[in-house]
């Protein structure tokens, strides 16, 4: 049996499974950073920038016509109330 031969076709495998196993880990390291870049708010189209910005300008004048009918129905002097509970500065006389 040749001893020195099988430990030669061994070595050389033993090199063979160690590159592998560094471009594998290389690969996997290279990967993981891409998914570190991925982070974040997703960003918006100009479409979906339009349907949010209708949606929001809907929602808001529904507040706004909600709290100035429940100002009316308290019946407070001043119907212009915001949402924050502060009413307008009362207009001046010149």
């Amino acid at each position: 049996m040749d001893v020195y031969g099988a430990l030669r076709e061994l070595h050389q495998e033993k090199r063979k499974l160690d590159a592998a196993i560094t471009a594998l880990e290389a690969g996997l390291r290279q990967s993981t950073r891409g998914a570190a870049k991925r982070r974040g708010r997703k960003s918006m189209g100009s479409e979906e920038r339009v349907l949010v910005s209708e949606r929001m300008r809907k929602y808001w004048e529904a507040k706004r016509m909600a709290a100035t009918q429940a100002a009316s129905a308290n019946g407070s002097p001043h119907a212009d109330v915001h949402l924050n509970g502060v009413s307008s500065p009362p207009a001046t006389v010149a």
